[in-house]
């Protein structure tokens, strides 16, 4: 084996594996290898994960580690990383812990003693960002945004002077609500949204608040989204 995911007296080794945030060819040789050597895997929702498996032939017993559960299944997996096995721990797309479940997991192995090892690969962040056109050199990833319009709004309002490009994640449903919110409290600055990345139907809008919302306002765009805004002058 390329790595140490063999049995032994220590403690194992947990592996956070990036997997494919649309386009199933994403997989990295590294990630693939260690999918199929590691001793099981923990996923954010076993049906994701089995689509990915199945396409690259992979059979491994499957945990299920997703947030409400996720102080149920830690001792689980602690206990399978004890007894010197190794575990891969992936999401549904992209990079373990970024937006999605992997951090209490983490904190906690690294309590126990437990190897971490990243395996790097995509993630939805990165990408949009690679192809925005917006300035690179200093960006601010803020994730979902709050619920609530009053949240949004105190925290779009607490980023108005930062110079780094804003990146947020958004389901179809809120693009336009957070549109109008970004164009009241930031004002009519560039903004880009990358919806569907590396899938079928990927695309790229591109221009300033006012002209993208009445331009989606206009159709009924769907698939998860990535928001890129260009920070303070």
């Amino acid at each position: 084996m390329g790595e140490k995911t063999q049995n032994s007296k220590t403690a194992g080794f947990l592996y956070i594996v990036a997997t494919p945030i649309g386009n199933l060819e994403d997989l990295t040789f590294r990630a693939l290898r260690i999918l199929g050597e590691v001793d099981a895997i923990a996923c954010e929702d076993t049906r994701q994960t089995l689509k990915l498996l199945n396409k690259y032939n992979i059979k491994k017993a499957l945990i299920s580690y997703y947030q409400p559960r996720e102080s149920q299944k830690i001792p689980v997996i602690l206990d399978i990383l004890r007894q010197g096995k190794s575990v891969a721990l992936v999401s549904d797309s992209g990079t373990p812990g970024i937006s999605d479940p992997g951090f209490r997991l983490i904190r906690e192995a690294l309590k126990a003693g437990i190897h971490i090892v990243p395996i790097p690969g995509p993630t939805a962040l990165a990408a949009g960002l690679s192809a925005s056109g917006l300035p690179t050199h200093r960006f601010l990833f803020i994730g979902f945004p709050p619920p609530k319009k009053t949240a949004q709004k105190k925290l779009l309002l607490s980023l108005h002077e930062e110079p780094a490009t804003l990146i947020f994640y958004l389901p179809s449903r809120k693009i336009i609500d957070f549109l109008r919110l970004g164009l009241e409290t930031l004002g009519d600055r560039r903004i880009v949204i990358a919806r569907e990345i590396t899938k079928v139907f990927e695309e790229f809008i591109r221009g300033r608040f006012a002209e993208i919302l009445a331009s989606v306002e206009k159709r009924h765009i769907k698939g998860e989204m990535t928001v890129l805004i260009q920070g303070k002058d």
